[in-house]
């Protein structure tokens, strides 16, 4: 888990083999977000805004999610 500065998240990991996001957000917890291309964690990581960027690519893409801390 890589630290970003954020108003929403708190860090962010990247599994390039099984293709998992792992975010940990400030107030809700940890989740992972399956079948994310290294390009959209690229994307995310690039960002000026990494919550926009989520929001926009991620939290309403089509990723499957679950919460697990």
């Amino acid at each position: 888990m890589v630290p970003v500065s954020s108003s929403n998240l708190r860090a962010v990991g990247y599994d390039a083999a099984s293709q998992t996001l792992r975010i940990a957000f400030i107030s809700s917890g940890v989740y992972e977000y399956s079948g994310v291309p290294a390009s959209v964690h690229a994307g995310l990581m690039a960002a000026s805004s990494h919550g926009s960027y989520f929001d926009a690519h991620i939290k309403k893409g089509p990723y499957r999610y679950r919460k697990v801390g």
